[in-house]
């Protein structure tokens, strides 16, 4: 018996494979591109190139002017330290063409909060130790104190900009402490120039 229905059952499948499918495949042609299509050139369609920064050799300050001086250092002094930064980076001033680069620099002073740890130190004295403990001598340790307070620190901002069309190519900021003699000072200034100066040009 269950031969027989095995059979059938194999009858009706192979009825049901020779039966016609009711699903035909049907295909619309492409329109034709638009005459205008050989032309154009769909950057977007593309990722951007990488920028060859090994091509920026020369550089001039924006608009030509000289960065803004304050009471901290004046202007000559803060485009001379620029001016060292940018050639060891193998950066020349432009002399007679227009530069590769323009420059700004922004000096100005900024407050920070700072927050120090300290330990009161350690004391030794008698005392139980643990809840039942016996008693004796040891030495214990106070909770440590966090004490905040104010700072000023010198901030430096760079920005490069491509000296052909104006767009901005990379920026940096460094920070430093804004205490001591002038001569101290004029050390942090250039300090800073460096640090900001240090990811340039970009990997």
């Amino acid at each position: 018996m269950l031969r027989r229905l095995a059979v059938a059952s194999l009858c009706l499948g192979l009825a049901a494979c020779q039966s016609p499918n009711p699903y035909v495949a049907s295909s619309n042609p492409l329109p034709p591109a638009p005459a205008q299509a050989a032309q154009t050139f769909d950057a977007s369609a593309y990722p951007a190139a990488p920028r060859d920064y090994g091509r920026y050799r020369s550089w001039g300050w924006v608009n030509n002017q000289l960065p803004v001086g304050s009471n901290w250092a004046d202007s000559a002094q803060i485009a001379e330290v620029v001016s060292n930064g940018l050639d060891q980076r193998g950066l020349r001033p432009a002399r007679n063409a227009a530069p590769d680069l323009r420059v700004t620099a922004d000096l100005h002073v900024e407050r920070r909060l700072r927050q120090v740890t300290e330990d009161a130190g350690y004391g030794y004295g008698p005392g139980y130790y643990g809840a039942r403990g016996p008693y004796g001598y040891g030495s214990y340790g106070p909770p440590q104190v966090v004490r905040t307070y104010e700072v000023q620190v010198l901030v430096v901002r760079l920005q490069l900009y491509d000296g052909t069309n104006g767009q901005p190519l990379w920026s940096a900021s460094a920070e430093t402490g804004t205490q001591g003699s002038e001569s101290q000072r004029a050390d942090a200034l250039r300090q800073a120039v460096e640090k900001a100066l240090m990811a340039y040009p970009p990997s």
